[in-house]
């Protein structure tokens, strides 16, 4: 199965003697064996089989494996969440006196991890400006051990040249993990240019509706195992009932992210039009800064917009109190358009300095670009821009 589309709808399970057409759901905590011999064999990993579901579960692994084929890497685990993904596969790489290497624009639990968490551990970082990727080496330390990255990032839509990264990685023989939420395995595979773990917030686009939780990391079978190791240990196993709804939402991911990235493309054209809206960006129009690197290594340009509201954060409040049609949520990658306010909602943990160096002004705004009628949405938030009093 060589089409994208045609494995992310005909990977599933075996089927039982039931001879199901979709993939049954096994809500099982445990799992029976026929003697004490085929027990221990399972217990010695010498029999490979399901034990316990925060092991391993059916519906756990179809959609660990599912993603894994997408993104072209050799295995996966699936989490509870996106955050507990990327928290275990870090910690599970990471030992005291490690140095990480990041991008500075990433998701504000991430930054947390980085500065309020790891250093209780003697794990410490440095920050790179997304637009100052020829900094990266210096940065590099003997006890760096991750080059981590998000691309696109959360919330300002920037673009990092993964080949770039990846040559950077070899070079210093570093794990290059990068955070594909934005994209999804549909519109681009980090491991093609040299990523070893690749890691998603099902959360977001893969479930697509706004219904539930997960999370996942794909890449290297080495390394998948010892996450795989640390993470039946420290049990942030993902529900059976969610690995059901996620697998199944993959099989419409191709035909949801067309429609997505139709209408982002649009509205964001649109938008840099309005005079109320400044610093537009978007991966695929012609004015972001990196649009050449996104053509590159993405399909499309994803579903996230952000832009500036003229007249900053009391402006940007007006807008989003404005809004009829438009959701004002902090998640993102739903059926329906969602509008956030990052400075007060997904980074109004950090700093305002924080906030600034990661390019989080007073007024930015990012939209998650919905599935409904493009001139609605547009219409929303061109009659919410122009809103007064």
């Amino acid at each position: 199965m060589s089409h994208f589309e045609t494995t992310a709808i005909r990977t599933q399970l075996d089927r039982t003697p039931y001879q199901e057409h979709s993939s049954p759901l096994f809500l099982t905590s445990s799992y029976i064996f026929e003697d004490a011999e085929e027990m221990r064999a399972a217990f010695a990993e010498e029999k490979e089989r399901n034990i316990y579901s925060r092991f391993s579960n059916p519906n756990t692994s179809e959609f660990a494996e599912k993603v894994a084929l997408l993104e072209g890497a050799e295995a996966g685990f699936a989490f509870a969440t996106g955050m507990s993904a990327v928290y275990s596969t870090l910690a599970t790489l990471l030992n005291s006196g490690d140095h990480i290497v990041s991008a500075r624009s990433i998701f504000g639990s991430t930054h947390s991890l980085f500065t309020k968490y790891f250093p209780k551990w003697n794990i410490s970082h440095s920050y790179f400006n997304v637009n100052e990727e020829d900094k990266i080496e210096s940065l590099i330390k003997p006890e760096t051990k991750i080059l981590f990255a998000e691309s696109p990032t959360n919330p300002g839509v920037d673009i990092l040249d993964l080949e770039n990264l990846g040559r950077i990685a070899k070079k210093h023989n570093l794990l290059l993990i990068i955070d594909n939420c934005f994209a999804t395995p549909y519109l681009q595979n980090p491991i093609k240019f040299g990523a070893d773990l690749v890691i998603h917030s099902a959360t977001k686009l893969i479930d697509g509706q706004g219904r539930v939780l997960g999370g996942v990391t794909v890449g290297r079978e080495d390394l998948i195992r010892e996450i795989y190791l640390f993470s039946r240990n420290t049990g942030p196993a993902l529900s059976p009932f969610n690995a059901w709804i996620l697998s199944k939402s993959l099989e419409t991911l191709p035909v949801r992210l067309d429609r997505h990235c139709d209408n982002a493309l649009k509205i964001a054209e649109l938008l840099e039009k309005e005079a109320n809206a400044e610093n537009v960006k978007y991966p695929f129009l012609r004015s972001h800064p990196k649009h050449e690197v996104a053509k590159r290594q993405m399909k499309q340009g994803g579903n996230i917009i952000s832009f500036e509201i003229k007249g900053g954060l009391e402006a940007g409040r007006k807008f989003i109190d404005n809004l009829q049609l438009c959701s004002r949520s902090a998640n993102l990658g739903d059926t329906r358009t969602i509008v956030t306010h990052p400075a007060s909602t997904t980074h109004g943990r950090l700093t305002e300095e924080e906030r600034l160096e990661a390019g989080i002004t007073p007024g930015l705004v990012r939209i998650s670009v919905g599935l409904e009628h493009v001139e609605d949405i547009f219409e929303d938030i061109q009659r919410a821009l122009n809103f007064e009093a």
